[in-house]
């Protein structure tokens, strides 16, 4: 009996002393051991509108007939690590959160330089004065009252109004003396490192960090006449007046945005929500980003083998006769799925990765560049085929992967593998985009 209090006496003091000598979580000083430095709580919670999609591999490339009969897609046998993926197209009201916050950051920057105001965190164009006593832009006021006003009161002269009148449009390119905001000065200006090149230079002697930094700036407003350049004769004008300002659109797929400028928003919510964990001490998450056309496929399949689209396969209506995306049915019958043009962007059933409308409404954007042969060169583990192209490059260099088929393709290009291609600087009323960001850890299935 003494030897088994014994024990648990040892035991007990073994576990006591485990808190700072056998290096837990506890206090206690490192006694010049090597114990690494200390890091911040790693959160594991899933990304606010995004789903976890987790590592896995699957056969990427066509399932079903070569309708083109290009034969140039391979089937290959691809593992994609694990990430997080917005369940939806950004929507008019995301985006449209990003214009406001560029357009706040001029104005303050550029034409009010005063530190007295500051940017919104709601995005909702107008946030309310905070506890210092800064002020904050009435955008809404402005334009119901010029001059403008700017000022924690409503209604209190602002001192700064002329200068703010310089955001508006003047003289002949007013409508009725309406105060409308001259989107063009909307541009973003952002840098972000060229990894890729820097790891294909790491060796040269000669070469500087500054040779492997993209400096870009980009106009972020989206091009609203997309609806009419893209169709010849067809009356598509409210569709130009209000698809992307009018509230009943707010949760519609953006449109009508380059690939530049989804690639400049992806930069922007990186830096919008590392502003906010740096506030609160928490770490990064890695960095938000377009997704490769291998993870969209990926993502898309839901973890399915061998399916032609994203609920499964190999018809586009269900047992009831139900359409289950948004696209061109038979001949012309755009109607027929519920939505003439776009619908909402959680329209339909998701996949098994709770994804919506992989298929369908919008095609995507993906950061992958367009090669007819990719599949026979690229990795069999992460895949992708990219190219930073210049300005001077030819415009077949400028060429960028969309996926998953838009409201006015045929079934075709709703397929899992189908891949299209779209020139990196163009504008189209059927292409949107969403975002990933990249799992940092194990995977979140695995407990041990």
């Amino acid at each position: 009996m003494k030897h088994i209090y014994f024990l648990i006496g040892v035991l007990g003091t073994i576990t006591i002393s485990g808190c700072g000598l056998f290096g837990g979580k506890g206090g206690g000083a490192d006694r010049g051991e090597v114990l690494g430095v200390a890091a911040r709580s790693a959160p594991s919670e899933i990304p606010v509108g995004m789903a976890y999609i987790p590592l896995g591999t699957f056969l990427m490339g066509q399932t079903d007939q070569d309708i083109t009969f290009a034969q140039i897609s391979q089937t290959r046998q691809v593992t994609i690590p694990a990430f997080f993926m917005d369940q939806t197209e950004i929507t008019n009201s995301q985006y449209r959160q990003f214009v406001n916050w560029v357009r706040d950051s001029i104005a303050i920057v550029s034409y009010l330089n005063d530190p007295k105001y500051y940017l919104g965190a709601t995005g909702k164009g107008a946030a309310a004065p905070n506890p210092t006593g800064k002020k904050y832009i009435d955008w809404k006021y402005a334009k119901q009252n010029p001059p403008f006003a700017a000022s924690a009161k409503r209604g209190a002269p602002s001192a700064n109004a002329t200068r703010l009148q310089e955001m508006y449009y003047k003289d002949d390119d007013r409508i009725f003396d309406r105060n409308e905001l001259d989107v063009r000065l909307l541009k973003y200006n952002y840098a972000m490192p060229l990894l890729r090149e820097a790891a294909n230079n790491r060796n040269n002697p000669k070469a500087r960090r500054s040779d492997f930094i993209l400096r870009d700036t980009v106009s972020v407003y989206p091009d609203t006449l997309v609806w009419l350049s893209d169709f010849s004769y067809a009356a598509n004008e409210p569709m130009v007046e209000g698809y992307f300002s009018h509230p009943s659109f707010r949760d519609y797929p953006v449109v009508g945005v380059t690939w530049r400028q989804a690639r400049a928003f992806t930069i922007w919510r990186t830096r919008y929500n590392d502003a906010y964990k740096d506030s609160r001490r928490l770490p990064h998450r890695s960095p938000y980003e377009l997704p490769t056309e291998q993870e969209f496929e990926y993502a898309a399949r839901g973890g399915r083998v061998g399916t032609s689209y994203p609920w499964g396969g190999p018809y586009i209506k269900n047992a009831k006769g139900c359409l289950l995306a948004n696209f061109k049915p038979g001949r012309g019958n755009y109607s027929d799925d519920g939505g003439a043009y776009t619908v909402k962007v959680r329209s339909y059933f998701p996949n098994d990765f709770n994804l919506y409308n992989m298929a369908g409404n919008v095609a995507e954007w993906t950061q992958s560049a367009y090669d007819a042969s990719a599949s026979t060169f690229v990795n069999d583990l992460a895949p992708t085929f990219s190219y930073e192209a210049k300005k001077g490059d030819p415009e077949v260099a400028k060429r960028k992967v969309i996926r998953g088929g838009s409201w006015k393709d045929v079934g075709y290009f709703l397929q899992n593998s189908v891949r299209a291609y779209e020139y990196q600087d163009s504008a189209k009323s059927y292409i949107g985009f969403r975002c990933v960001t990249h799992f940092q850890g194990r995977d979140l299935r695995d407990k041990r």
